[in-house]
C-alpha cells in the first residue's frame, strides 16, 4: 500500500504549523493529501505571504473544501491517518458531533470510523468547560488531541524551532522521523537541575 496521510487545515490562527508539516513531509517516502478550509485560506492571507495555491503546491495532492466526493471522503481510500493542523474549535467541534457539512471534517469523520489515527493540534486558549467536555469525547472515539504546545527544554532561540519541535512531535505519532525535534536524552535527564530529587 501507498503510505498516505491527510492534512487538513482549518481557519484557526497557526497556518505556519501547516505549511511547515508539509515542508517536512515532503522527501519522506509519504503521499499528503490536503484539504484548505475556506476559513484555512481567509487565515493564510493574514498570516503568510503564501497564496492558497502555493500550500497546495507543497502536498502531492489537493482537493476543494466542498468536494464530499473527493478520494479521502471514504474509507475504502487506504490511509495512515490524518492530522489537521491547525485545528480549530469549529472544526474541532464538527468532528465530535459527526457533523461532516465540507470535505475536511468528513475526511476526519471517516479516519475515526476506519480506526485510524486522527491528530487534532488544536489552537485555542483559555478552554472553557465544552472545548474540554469535546476534547474528551474525541478523545474516547480515539482521536489524539495534540495542542502545539512549546518545549523549552532544548532552548529554542527562534520561532522556526518552535515550530518545528510541535510539528516534529506529532508526525512522532505516525512513526514519521522528520529531523525536526530535539529529543530529550536519558543522559539529559540524569543531568538536570533538580534530577537528583526525582
Amino acid at each position: 500500500m501507498t503510505r498516505r496521510l491527510v492534512v487538513g487545515v482549518s481557519g484557526a490562527t497557526g497556518v505556519v504549523y501547516a505549511e511547515r508539516l508539509l515542508r517536512l513531509l515532503a522527501p519522506m517516502p509519504v503521499e499528503t493529501h490536503l484539504v484548505v478550509s475556506r476559513s484555512a485560506r481567509m487565515t493564510l492571507r493574514y498570516e503568510s505571504d503564501l497564496s492558497p495555491r502555493d500550500l497546495e503546491s507543497l502536498a502531492d495532492i489537493s482537493y476543494r473544501p466542498n468536494d464530499v466526493g473527493a478520494a479521502i471522503a471514504s474509507g475504502s481510500f487506504e490511509t495512515m491517518g490524518m492530522l489537521v493542523v491547525p485545528c480549530s474549535v469549529k472544526t474541532m467541534s464538527e468532528i465530535a458531533c459527526g457533523i461532516t457539512p465540507t470535505l475536511l471534517p468528513r475526511a476526519a469523520d471517516v479516519t475515526l470510523k476506519e480506526r485510524r489515527r486522527l491528530v487534532l493540534m488544536v489552537r485555542e486558549t483559555p478552554l472553557h468547560r465544552n472545548h474540554l467536555r469535546t476534547m474528551s469525547e474525541l478523545a474516547e472515539l480515539g482521536a489524539v488531541i495534540a495542542p502545539p504546545v512549546p518545549a523549552f527544554y532544548n532552548r529554542p532561540t527562534s520561532i522556526a524551532e518552535l515550530v518545528d519541535h510541535s510539528v516534529g512531535r506529532v508526525l512522532d505519532l505516525f512513526g514519521l522521523e522528520s529531523g525536526a525535534v530535539r529529543r530529550w536524552h536519558q543522559e539529559q535527564a540524569s543531568t538536570a537541575p533538580g534530577a537528583e530529587a526525582l
